[in-house]
């Protein structure tokens, strides 16, 4: 049985609340760290095809976490960033095209689609604020839309999007829908195939508790080579490691999307912190995060002063929620939660707080506890 104390060893008084920002890593994943840097220092590569067999399994950890078809449709990535940006530059635009996006979007999913706009393509943002938000999403996409650019969770308020509704709606208007998972992967389930996306892209430090700089690009089989590629290098070539060929061409798979040497270090401390997820199950996983969620916010509603900024509905909740207080300045209070050990974040309007599956008791009742103390002044 795993024990989470020995995965998360976090000092005494700590309370880790900001998994929607950059997690911790888990025990195991840190392990494989040192366990590759010790190999690097006393026999450097001389194991290679050892650590080629770690990227394939991360590779196909990622098909079952994204349910994808196979792991040809998978591409190991730098960044959300970068993924959004071959979707953005690869697909061939044209004069009037639009794009749907939310009001609600973090930065890298609004400026990436406002920079096509020196080439004639426009960006519609939707509020999020009515009553039923795919519906008004999907009512914006008239003839002229050919994408859908949308986060499954939205980073600031953890509102949690109907995915398989909006894709069959975009399925329907012949729109492409292209999803930004990085605050759901690792935390909820997710299903590229039953959301029906062309895209989907995360970055590996938040809920799967992974490292920086390395994140996973899914795209769908029959618009690989629709997209036009704009970096090129000996990795992403279907003959990749046949130096003498004096011909080339891009990989049949998303390897196409991966121009050079790989993130080896990355690769072993992502697949280890997989390794976790796929132990614990997902199922659980979400199903322990919804039992933290709801008790932070039955804790907080009943708080004097406290405002919930994330919506309530059990289908609209994710792994984020965020509030305010009414007597405390949003940097007055995260300052004293910073300096009681509450690791959070600022974010729309209020304080955000994403513990994860493995958050234990006194993390989340001190915590209350700290905010009830400074609500009462």
């Amino acid at each position: 049985m795993i024990q989470f104390s020995d995965e998360f060893p976090h000092p005494v008084g700590l309370r880790y609340l900001n998994h929607a920002a950059v997690a911790p890593w888990p025990r195991r994943a840190a392990d494989a760290v040192a366990r590759f840097a010790d190999q690097n220092m006393t026999i450097g590569a001389r194991d290679y095809p050892d650590w080629l067999h770690i990227e394939s399994r991360l590779r196909e950890r990622l098909v079952r976490l994204l349910n994808a078809p196979s792991s040809a449709d998978i591409a190991l990535v730098k960044n959300t960033s970068e993924a959004l940006s071959f979707v953005a530059f690869g697909l061939d635009w044209k004069q009037g095209d639009q794009i749907v996006i939310s009001d609600e979007e973090f930065p890298s999913n609004c400026v990436v689609w406002e920079a096509l706009r020196p080439q004639g393509v426009d960006v519609i943002q939707v509020s999020l604020k009515g009553l039923d938000p795919e519906a008004d999403l999907l009512a914006a996409c008239g003839p002229r839309v050919r994408l859908m650019s949308i986060s499954a969770v939205q980073y600031a308020s953890g509102m949690r999007l109907n995915l398989p509704r909006l894709g069959e709606g975009c399925e329907q208007r012949g729109v492409l829908l292209c999803i930004d998972a990085i605050q759901q992967l690792g935390a909820l389930p997710f299903d590229a195939q039953q959301n029906r996306c062309a895209f989907a892209m995360a970055d590996g430090h938040k809920w799967m508790m992974g490292p920086e700089g390395l994140g996973v690009f899914y795209c769908r089989s029959d618009l690989r080579e629709q997209l036009k590629l704009h970096e090129f290098g000996w990795h992403m070539l279907e003959h990749a490691g046949d130096y003498d060929r004096n011909d080339w061409e891009p990989a049949r798979t998303a390897r196409r999307f991966e121009c050079g040497s790989p993130n080896m270090l990355g690769t072993m401390a992502l697949e280890a912190s997989l390794s976790l997820l796929e132990e614990v199950g997902i199922p659980s996983v979400a199903n322990a995060l919804a039992e933290r969620i709801d008790w932070l916010r039955q804790g907080l509603a009943g708080i004097d002063g406290v405002t919930l900024l994330s919506p309530g509905a059990g289908e609209r909740r994710s792994g984020i929620l965020t509030f305010r207080l009414d007597n405390r300045p949003n940097p007055e209070l995260f300052e004293q939660l910073k300096s009681a050990q509450v690791v959070c974040a600022m974010r729309g309007g209020g304080i955000r707080l994403s513990p994860h599956f493995y958050t234990q008791t006194p993390v989340i009742d001190d915590t209350l506890s700290l905010i009830r103390s400074l609500a009462r002044g």
